[in-house]
């Protein structure tokens, strides 16, 4: 028997059930039970997580239970996964993405240039306000906490013209037939790890390694890899308007890394290209560069 641990949302379970179907193929015999372990921040539906440090705030209670022995395995979305993880855990297997971009969910078919002057938009990511700001400057940006379905019920109720959210989460719940438009990564870049998943189990125990090792994909895992480093190196974590983006070339990666102030008015942009062996220096080197070009400036305003 493996205990695998999630939070309670029907993202959440999705995905571990998505987890636990495809060791069960590999491995038909397994016994597997899946427990719901609610975070702070999922029983906190008011505080916005935009004043609260969100570095892990949607996974350390699941490590907890790892390290405590409570569970053997923990799913996370790859992007709430902190750079540096709890002691005595490890990533054990990274499967293969989904669709990383951003979406945009209205009332139906939407163009963003179409969008009426001071339209309410509905996020709770920097990121994305930065960067829809930095395209619509006279949109209004309305702070947004809860689930999938919660932040589309605001459209509803008429709090939000439209809201945004990871398309990979749409799609796993299977409502991707909502999304009103798909932004191209010219213009809206992706977080860190967004679209990927983070399977976590205790180190050094090789059993569930053996069983997580079902569902790796060692080239989502290499960009993933390449992503956090960036993110790292920039100093940054959950909820801070960074940007980065790696796809797998013949030979190599292409990473692309944006740091952008939360009102839009400054953005900073840069891509290379990188050997496959050299990923993560590459990520060092983007994150130097982007720096250089004034981009610790803007996160130090961010952060007063």
């Amino acid at each position: 028997m493996i205990v695998i641990g999630t939070r309670g949302s029907r993202l959440a379970l999705a995905q571990t059930e998505w987890v636990r179907d495809r060791i069960l193929r590999r491995f038909p015999e397994t016994e597997i039970r899946v427990d719901i372990i609610g975070t702070p921040a999922d029983r906190d539906k008011i505080t916005s997580l935009r004043s609260v440090p969100s570095a892990g705030v949607f996974v350390k209670e699941l490590e907890y239970a790892l390290i405590r022995g409570e569970i053997d395995l923990a799913v996370h979305s790859m992007k709430d996964v902190p750079t540096l993880i709890a002691e005595g855990c490890v990533i054990a297997a990274v499967p293969e993405r989904e669709d990383p971009r951003d979406a945009l969910v209205a009332r139906g078919p939407v163009e963003l240039e179409h969008l009426p002057r001071g339209a309410r938009i509905g996020t709770g990511s920097f990121r994305r306000q930065a960067q829809l700001l930095a395209l619509r400057p006279d949109l209004e940006i309305v702070d947004l906490r809860g689930n999938i379905e919660t932040r589309i019920g605001k459209i509803g109720t008429g709090t939000c013209d439209a809201v945004m959210l990871a398309a990979a989460g749409l799609r796993r719940l299977g409502i991707a037939s909502q999304i009103g438009l798909l932004f191209d990564y010219g213009r809206m870049l992706p977080a860190p790890g967004q679209g990927a998943l983070a399977v976590e189990t205790r180190a050094g125990d090789t059993r569930v390694a053996r069983l997580a090792a079902a569902v790796h994909h060692p080239e989502t895992a290499l960009a993933v890899s390449a992503e956090r480093e960036f993110l790292e190196r920039m100093g940054g974590g959950c909820n801070v308007p960074i940007a980065a983006l790696a796809r797998p070339l013949a030979g190599g990666l292409e990473i692309e890394g944006l740091v952008a102030s939360p009102d839009g008015r400054s953005v900073v942009r840069e891509r290379l290209f990188a050997d496959a062996r050299t990923a993560a220096d590459a990520a060092a080197l983007l994150a130097g560069r982007i720096l250089a070009r004034g981009a610790g400036r803007i996160l130090e305003d961010f952060r007063a």
